[in-house]
């Protein structure tokens, strides 16, 4: 039985290919601006806590919309949001390079979030969607979760260099041509099918209302640094954001429009088991990338260039682990491999946790670095099969949203409140043993995430067995097909 895009004659390949270059974009922007935050926040005027709003207005916006993106994908087809939202992050990208000042830099990276909230979601259902189950789907997802970690990790790389070499701007104008690049790709490469899902036109309000609630929930808890968790601003800052959030729950079951997501969805093991583990690993990842970038920069005095060639190990393992675990996925549920690679991430960043002020590369960074990689690299691409597997077609882009949605939701809120912790640990003078302290509690509260996500891989998704070799009617490998 031939996929809704293999009757529309699209070329699984080239839809690979361009999945695979979408998300290395949208994975890169995630990481690429943390090197360069130092530098950022001298060159336009951002204070010690403001400057991380550079972060989380890309991951608010980004997560926030995601739901929104994925069901317009559904609605409208995935081909047109994938190219308006590849259009819109390329200007956002552009207007970024171009700040003068802090709020200007702010909204151009909530411009750029909601960008890839378009664009993020058709791709991934374009991958389910033309791969939908056995060996092809393993290998297609392995490439996936390749490149989308190649994305995470090497953005430390371009822009400890770029920031060095070619100004901070460099980190938001790099992001022009590779849109243009996917564009082009995308227009040519990706055949137009029919929209998987013809209902009721999509929930905007939900989406401003789930947006909003995660926006104030995150600014509650950064501003803790100057309200206390017990003051009245911070309480009433967080009973509003859970106001807002229980609306949009409320809205969802009861709107006739149709709701951004199902909320029976849920009611899937799999999918609630997998959203779970990705929203903790994400908080942790996400908090991982800004400490170590900072403690090698302010802790360790290295400049921006070579505290991203530090993060090369980490890159390289993390595409180890998401090869291996192609070649596991074979053998091995993806369960197993959530649980195994949760537990070695973890241990990698209790590792991370013993930095000391007067460490080295060599000896507080490498090794954690190998073992936490190699273990994100094995959650990557199992999470995303098991969550979207046995999905209805005419819900793979809402359960591709929501995938990705948990994991930016996740950064946010782990930033925010990892960051929050450490801020508190170093206190108000910022010297190298202060900061080191403050940013090795953030790296074991990650470990602790990272524990608690393979205990819900272990007691939450499903027992399943590995994937069969078969998976179409046709007989050759859909990797290789080129029409």
């Amino acid at each position: 039985m031939q996929t809704i895009e293999e009757k529309a004659g699209a070329r699984p390949g080239m839809t690979l290919a361009v999945v695979a270059v979408v998300q290395f974009m949208v994975s890169l922007d995630l990481s690429v601006v943390n090197v360069g935050l130092p530098r950022i926040a001298s060159g336009l005027g951002f204070g010690a806590v403001g400057v991380t709003w550079v972060i989380h207005a890309y991951a608010l916006s980004f997560g926030g919309l995601l739901l929104l993106g994925g069901k317009a994908a559904d609605r409208y087809g995935r081909k047109p949001v994938l190219l308006l939202g590849l259009g819109l992050f390329g200007l956002a990208s552009l207007a970024g390079g171009l700040a003068q000042e802090p709020g200007h830099l702010v909204a151009a990276r909530a411009a750029q979030g909601v960008g890839a909230a378009a664009l993020a979601p058709a791709a991934l259902a374009l991958l389910t969607a033309t791969f939908p189950s056995g060996r092809a789907r393993v290998r297609a997802f392995g490439i996936w979760s390749a490149t989308n970690a190649a994305g995470g990790a090497l953005g430390v790389l371009i822009g400890g260099v770029l920031t060095e070499y070619a100004g901070w701007r460099w980190v938001m104008l790099v992001n022009v041509p590779m849109a243009a690049g996917a564009l082009a790709l995308a227009w040519r490469g990706v055949a137009a099918g029919p929209p998987p899902d013809r209902g009721g036109r999509p929930d905007v309000l939900g989406a401003v209302l789930a947006t909003a609630g995660m926006s104030l929930l995150v600014f509650g808890i950064v501003r803790t640094d100057r309200h206390g968790w017990t003051s009245p601003v911070t309480l009433t800052t967080l009973a509003v954001a859970a106001l807002l959030l229980a609306a949009f729950l409320h809205l969802e079951r009861t709107t006739a429009r149709d709701p951004l997501i199902r909320l029976g969805l849920f009611a899937n093991r799999s999918v609630a088991g997998a959203n779970a583990f990705n929203l903790l690993v994400g908080a942790a990842m996400a908090s991982s990338f800004y400490f170590m970038s900072l403690y090698l920069q302010r802790v360790l005095g290295h400049g921006a260039a070579l505290t991203g060639t530090m993060f090369l190990p980490f890159a390289l393992g993390v595409v180890a682990g998401s090869f291996l675990a192609v070649k596991l996925g074979y053998r091995l549920a993806p369960r197993t491999l959530l649980v195994a690679g949760g537990l070695l991430a973890a241990a990698g960043f209790a590792w991370f946790g013993l930095i000391s002020s007067d460490g080295a590369f060599g000896t507080d960074v490498l090794g954690p670095s190998i073992v936490a990689s190699v273990g994100f690299g094995l959650c990557l691409a199992p999470v995303v099969s098991i969550a979207t597997a046995g999905v209805a077609a005419r819900e793979t882009g809402t359960a591709s949203a929501l995938l990705n949605s948990s994991r930016q939701i996740g950064a946010s809120l782990g930033l925010a409140a990892l960051g929050t912790a450490a801020q508190h640990r170093s206190g108000d003078v910022p010297t190298p043993q202060a900061l080191n302290s403050g940013y090795a509690l953030g790296l074991t509260l990650g470990a602790a995430l990272l524990a608690a996500a393979a205990l819900v891989a272990f007691t939450v998704l499903p027992r399943t067995a590995p994937p069969s070799p078969a998976g179409q009617i046709d007989d050759r490998d859909p990797l290789t097909v080129s029409g």
